[in-house]
């Protein structure tokens, strides 16, 4: 046995943890899996390392607990736009899509530039055949999963957004806040069903696609709130890889925890551990179902950190850690990047959030 699994597998049979055996004993056959079938790609905005620590401890006294704390890889990216050292969503989203960095505000637009669309990642899958989709608990239209289906010079016009989400690329699934832009009769005039609660979206069947989950009408609640009959991240992720798995051609998915990076901007810690969790779950909730499906590929990384969040000390479970902040705004410091899976091995090296772009794009290119 190599060394390396086998120090590994005695650390988690010490351990003792059922959930990390079943981890790193599957990511021991990477190497040897071919190329992804699937990509889920995880974004947690405003998240950089402090906000997932701070998670960790609440969720399990521990600084290394969450789900995707565990995966083999772990690396960190840089994150400044094309005309600022500190980024915003626009422009990070769309470097992580495109690979091309952009000045603030703009999405998926050479600006600078010509100001001609960028193709996006998303838009790269669909060209293949895969089927495609966008999870998100901020409304469909902001920023961060705008920039994977839309090509606008401003992240403000949210109808022509939505306008170009559902009769230009068109993802195969929308789960996300409805409004600012998008309503249940555009996207039905697009040819999609449209779900608004929880009750509808578990009813769905791949013979239903397209479909718009548009619950509420902004940015979803936080969970610290209550969710009344809207679903939870973890479920609309779970029920997004269930409908788009069940085509042999593969997806690509993207799914934002939204709400961690607008708990951040209002420097409220106890907002914040809840969405870092539930993004946690969300994560934990795929990778149960990809270890059974070798050939998915998951990365989970953040736009942007938010707030300047330093922990002052640790903190057991359930309690929340002592919180100092230093802005109310974005800032540039690096985020964290982890991975799982076939393909996984290429993102070890620290990177540029363009490079994100570049490795996946070597992956759904390669012969």
């Amino acid at each position: 046995m190599n060394p390396f699994r086998y120090r590994k597998f005695t650390l988690l049979i010490v351990a003792g943890f059922a959930f990390l055996l079943g981890l790193f004993g599957s990511c021991g056959l990477n190497g040897g899996d071919p190329s992804p079938r699937n990509i889920i790609l995880f974004i947690g905005d405003g998240m950089g390392e402090a906000q997932v620590r701070a998670g960790s401890y609440y969720a399990t006294g521990m600084e290394v607990g969450l789900s995707f704390q565990q995966f083999p890889v772990c690396s960190r990216v840089t994150t400044f736009s094309a005309d600022n050292s500190i980024t915003d969503s626009a422009a990070a989203a769309t470097a992580i899509a495109t690979g091309k960095k952009v000045n603030n505000g703009v999405l998926s637009v050479a600006i600078p530039g010509d100001g001609k669309p960028l193709e996006t990642i998303l838009e790269l899958a669909k060209k293949q055949g895969k089927r495609v989709g966008i999870v998100t608990t901020t409304s469909l239209t902001h920023a961060t999963p705008a920039a994977f289906a839309a090509h606008q010079l401003s992240r403000t016009d949210g109808f022509a957004i939505a306008q170009q989400m559902l009769y230009g690329t068109k993802p195969d699934l929308l789960f996300g806040g409805g409004g600012e832009g998008m309503d249940p009769a555009l996207a039905q005039g697009a040819g999609y069903r449209v779900v608004t609660n929880k009750q509808g979206m578990v009813g769905l069947t791949f013979e239903d696609l397209p479909v718009s989950g548009q619950f509420g009408i902004s940015h979803m609640p936080y969970e610290y709130e209550g969710l009344g009959d809207l679903p939870h991240l973890s479920e609309m992720t779970r029920k997004a890889f269930e409908l788009l798995s069940q085509d042999t051609v593969g997806f690509f998915l993207v799914v934002e925890g939204g709400r961690i990076d607008h708990a951040a901007h209002r420097n409220d810690i106890q907002l914040l551990v809840r969405e870092v969790i539930e993004f946690s779950r969300a994560i934990e909730v795929t990778f149960r179902w990809a270890k059974d499906n070798s050939r998915t590929l998951i990365v989970v990384t953040s736009d942007h950190e938010t707030g300047g969040l330093q922990l002052q000390g640790s903190s057991e479970k359930g309690q929340l850690p002592e919180a100092h902040w230093t802005t109310t705004g974005h800032t540039g410091m690096v985020v964290p990047l982890y991975a799982w899976g076939p393909g996984s091995e290429s993102f070890k090296a620290n990177l540029d959030n363009t490079e994100i772009h570049t490795i996946l794009y070597d992956i759904l290119t390669k012969p």
